[in-house]
């Protein structure tokens, strides 16, 4: 008698409701093709070339948008393969800031090119393993492609800074690319701290002002906030600044009281003490010498009444995030009791200002020029909300390249020259490799030409014409050789004409983390999905008030 062994992950397993997939028809293809879904949504979004997705988020908010980052972010991606490679990008954009959607684009097209090779009957491992080689490999590779490094010390030109961080910004701003890279440039070199590893992203803010064009747009050496002061002073130079979180109003008592007024002289008394309390505290700090009071909570008519009354500025600052960059830029202590700030708790701002930017009116806290200062602010103009946004993604990346460039600063060939680079050596290194691994070795080196591919197809060039030219180039000893978008030749971009530059590393990280996205997809061989939790409804027998 012949016993029947139950298949792993039978009917009796699990509970009812669960599903559960394996093989490699059922668990891995099936991740395959997700995750390929996933990275061609983006692939036509990459490069200088690519084209925007309009998105709008489950709370009906619009994003007409280039950046992977973004487009990732907001669509609610459920499969759980096409997750790994969702998180993969997620931690390139927390590292790096950019290059997210090499990440994406560069692992998918693995899957694909393994694809093949599993049906073929070669075992995932073996897949891995060529991957895993391929991959050391080619950073090792990478390194021998860097043909300059942008110093940290002494610091790069606002002109060098700027070249090394155009490529960045020409792949969500087409055309724009020289100006937005100056304005990074100039903002960025304005913050540097004395060590230029300790450079902090937030150190440069954005404001967007609806009107004018892109080239109305400017840096202001110190921070900038969209609204007038609330108060009637609008100038003030060399100001003491006092930063309060607490409001500027009467206080109210935390229980509610009934009171009888019997006369007219008792309802005008009534309010008297409090107003005096409050009319002291605000003569306290204005005797201090305090010129500009910055409310983080609501100001009250009758404090604002006093105030003007005492020659202080008001501004209002109701983002917690920006009311700390302001007491760094100041050198203020936010107090959360209404008072005079002792000298130590007191920030200093050399100009406080209001300025007409376009129709709106704008206030301006910033440093004598010539001064280094804690935090630029890049003002951006354009003609829709939407299109700010954009540019506002657009600098976040540039401001993050400037971050990378000082602490590693080697630059690598662009425009997919590196790629194609590294898939000739790496075919040749797969060549001599013995064993099954050199199968996938092979295929990780034809996954590199997804870049110069991508960059063709989104220019409307023939990809196969540009990719078998580069690969000629490069024969020929011309390593820098990428591809042209513009040109009317070929395709090649060659080295004599214009070198376009990529960060090292970031290239670095998105081929490692793309690969270990591929690798851990490939992993997987058993998909287990439990039932989804819903509170049902409660079981109701006859009429609920019958009790």
């Amino acid at each position: 008698m012949s016993l029947k062994v139950p298949k792993a992950g039978g009917p009796d397993l699990f509970k009812a409701g669960y599903k559960y997939m394996s093989g490699l028809e059922e668990a891995v293809l099936r991740n395959i093709s997700a995750v390929g879904e996933l990275s061609e949504i983006v692939r036509t979004s990459f490069g200088p070339n690519g084209r925007n997705k309009l998105i709008i988020n489950h709370l009906g908010r619009l994003f007409v948008t280039s950046d992977a980052a973004t487009i990732i972010r907001e669509i609610e991606v459920a499969h759980p393969a096409a997750k790994l490679l969702v998180m993969a990008s997620t931690a390139q954009e927390t590292e790096m800031g950019d290059a997210t959607n090499l990440v994406l684009i560069f692992a998918g097209e693995l899957l694909k090119r393994a694809e093949h090779l599993l049906t073929m009957g070669l075992h995932p491992s073996d897949v891995i393993l060529g991957y895993e080689m391929a991959l050391a490999k080619g950073r090792e590779e990478l390194e021998k492609l860097v043909y300059q490094t942008i110093p940290s010390s002494p610091l790069p030109t606002p002109a060098e800074l700027a070249i090394a961080v155009a490529p960045s910004l020409a792949s969500k701003q087409p055309g724009s690319e020289q100006f937005l890279a100056s304005l990074v440039a100039e903002a960025s070199l304005a913050v540097m701290p004395k060590n230029p590893k300790d450079f902090n992203v937030d150190s440069v803010r954005v404001v967007k002002v609806l009107g004018g064009g892109l080239d109305a747009s400017r840096v202001v050496r110190g921070m900038v906030f969209g609204r007038e002061p609330e108060g009637v002073v609008k100038k003030a130079t060399k100001a003491k600044v006092a930063v309060y979180t607490c409001g500027l109003d009467i206080s109210q008592t935390e229980t509610k009281g009934t009171v009888l007024l019997k006369k007219a002289d008792e309802l005008l008394n009534f309010t008297s003490g409090e107003e005096k309390q409050l009319e002291g505290y605000l003569k306290e700090i204005a005797s201090s010498g305090v010129k500009l009071v910055v409310a983080g909570s609501g100001i009250g008519d009758l404090a604002l009444h006093y105030l003007n009354r005492l020659d202080v500025g008001v501004i209002k600052v109701l983002s917690k995030f920006d009311l700390r960059r302001l007491c760094r830029v100041v050198g203020a202590t936010p107090l959360a009791r209404l008072g005079a700030p002792t000298p130590e708790e007191a920030g200093m701002v050399d100009v406080f200002e209001t300025v007409e930017i376009g129709g709106d009116r704008v206030t301006v806290l910033r440093q004598e020029e010539g001064e280094r200062t804690r935090t630029a602010t890049i003002v951006l103009r354009g003609a829709t909300a939407n299109y700010l946004d954009d540019l506002e993604r657009s600098l976040d990346d540039g401001i993050n390249t400037v971050r990378i460039l000082l602490r590693d600063g080697r630059l690598v060939p662009g425009a997919g020259a590196s790629e194609i680079e590294l898939g000739r050596t790496i075919a040749a290194y797969g060549g001599k490799t013995a064993g099954l691994a050199q199968h996938s070795i092979m295929r990780w080196a034809e996954a590199c030409e997804v870049v110069p591919r991508t960059l063709a197809e989104n220019a409307g060039l023939n990809a196969e014409d540009v990719v078998s030219a580069l690969y000629k180039a490069h024969a020929d000893g011309d390593v820098a050789a990428g591809v042209d978008i513009e040109g009317e030749g070929d395709g090649v971009l060659h080295k004599e004409n214009a070198r376009v530059a990529d960060s090292f590393a970031a290239k670095d990280w998105a081929i490692k983390l793309g690969t270990e996205a591929a690798i851990s997809v490939l992993r997987v061989d058993s998909i287990i999905v439990s039932k989804q939790a819903g509170i049902a409804p409660p079981k109701q027998s006859g009429n609920w008030d019958e009790d």
